[in-house]
């Protein structure tokens, strides 16, 4: 039963610990998406998936220029990486 706890209050905290970041740019200052996904396709990114996340930033799932998978968070403004996983 303590292992089961354990467990289970890890996971609670992992869950925690990647939570997706927030961006707080008004969204009358936003790059335009395509602007973006332009500029990331033009990087050598495969976007399968570009999105706005919960916490307000661009969001995209996709593959590097090296096929790596990449899931990574932007600050709408500028299209800098504010989180990466």
């Amino acid at each position: 039963m303590k292992a089961l706890s354990a467990l289970l209050l890890t996971a609670l905290f992992a869950g925690t610990a990647v939570a997706a970041p927030t961006c707080t740019v008004p969204q009358d200052k936003w790059m335009k998406e395509g602007d973006l996904k332009a500029r990331l396709e033009a990087q050598g990114y495969q976007i399968k998936i570009f999105k706005v996340s919960k916490g307000q930033c661009y969001e995209i799932y996709g593959f590097d220029k090296g096929g790596q998978k990449v899931e990574i968070y932007f600050d709408p403004q500028t299209g800098a990486v504010v989180a990466s996983r």
